[in-house]
């Protein structure tokens, strides 16, 4: 029995596909880069239907979603339930969730001086990891 995603109106196969290959890795990935994996593992799914099941685990709040500095769009599964930042290696896209407790106090700071409130705010750090930067090139 294919496994349904949060906020889908219908349990399909291919959602099931999905989102059993995002549970196996805990790195940002690309709608290619799924699309691919399961197509290597005899998947029939289309890439439209991939980026869909994305965008509804996204709006779920299932999942993370970022842009990496070139504009590609990357996704991950987001297994915690409290606010977090990440740092994402540009090149093979490992991500390491981390906490930014003085983030959080600077930005409440910065909003009330301001006037602002109903503040939100997304902090990711790229970088590159020490297995890419250990590869020659």
């Amino acid at each position: 029995m294919a496994e349904s995603l949060p906020g889908a109106s219908r349990n399909t196969k291919q959602r099931g596909e999905i989102l059993g290959l995002l549970r196996q890795t805990d790195d940002f990935r690309t709608a290619q880069q799924l699309y691919a994996d399961l197509r290597s593992q005899g998947s029939g799914v289309g890439l439209t239907t991939v980026y869909r099941a994305l965008q509804t685990l996204v709006d779920a709040g299932e999942a993370d979603t970022m842009r990496l500095p070139s504009g590609e769009q990357l996704f991950r599964l987001c297994g915690q339930g409290r606010h977090h930042h990440h740092l994402v290696c540009r090149q093979c896209g490992r991500t390491v969730e981390i906490d930014g407790p003085a983030v959080e106090s600077w930005t409440d700071r910065i909003a009330r001086e301001h006037g602002f409130t109903d503040v939100s705010h997304t902090l990711e750090i790229f970088g590159t990891c020490s297995a890419c930067a250990a590869k020659p090139e």
